[in-house]
């Protein structure tokens, strides 16, 4: 190439390299992040006698607590659903009205601790840990056979234990700017202790009207994989 070329070369390489230092500057790394995940959870330990598979859904978001925006705060609020029953029914005593009888046994879990970041920017693993609570929760609703709309619902069963988690994973950035995107993903212990709990089958109709439950205890500890999108937010 001729020097002129070159010279073409260079500055267009010296204009990109300006241009991402000025927005750098003008974004700089994010102090927030708030994401949704798709999560699968497997049961560990005596757990896995009673189910299989979990999935559902996880909100988190973190808040960055040190000026090189690794140490932060997080808060996690989620749930599976690990059983789920239908029973096509006629409503009161006719069939001109077919109902739906749904029964979901879930797991909600909600905790609070730090998230550690080890580097910041396009690619960002981290660890972190909370302390917070699982609720088991067993859940009937009436629903029309058609429309889907639930009507009624009702809690079977439920317990509540304190509960503390640990995992780590990692945020991919796919797109910069004010509101930069990432995909993040991890994978998360779930150690709930001794919990009481219903599974599929658990619930029995008697004749006269009335039910039967047959809870299960037993130790209730997790494993859950997440899928997701986050979304960072600067502030100073």
């Amino acid at each position: 190439m001729d020097t002129r070329t070159w010279r073409t070369v260079l500055a267009v390489g010296f204009l990109l390299l300006s241009a991402e230092g000025l927005a750098a500057q003008e974004y700089p790394e994010p102090r927030a992040f708030l994401g949704l995940s798709f999560v699968a959870g497997n049961p560990v330990g005596d757990l896995g006698t009673f189910f299989d598979q979990g999935f559902g859904a996880q909100l988190g978001g973190s808040w960055a607590m040190t000026e090189d925006r690794r140490l932060r705060l997080r808060a996690d609020l989620g749930g599976v659903v690990y059983g789920h029953e239908r029973i096509a029914m006629c409503f009161p005593t006719t069939c001109r009205i077919g109902v739906d009888l749904t029964t979901t046994n879930n797991i909600f879990f909600a905790g609070v601790g730090p998230e550690y970041a080890f580097t910041s920017g396009a690619f960002e693993p981290y660890v972190f840990g909370t302390i917070g609570m699982s609720y088991f929760a067993t859940i009937s609703s009436l629903s029309g056979a058609n429309d889907g709309a639930d009507y009624f619902d009702t809690t079977n069963y439920s317990d509540v234990v304190m509960a503390w988690k640990v995992g780590g994973g990692a945020r991919v950035r796919v797109r910069r700017g004010r509101r930069p995107i990432s995909l993040d993903f991890g994978i998360e212990r779930h150690e709930n202790g001794i919990a009481n709990f219903l599974t599929e089958g658990d619930i029995l109709d008697n004749p006269d009207g009335s039910v039967s439950l047959f809870p299960n205890r037993s130790e209730a500890n997790l494993m859950t994989f997440r899928f997701g999108v986050s979304i960072g937010f600067r502030a100073n």
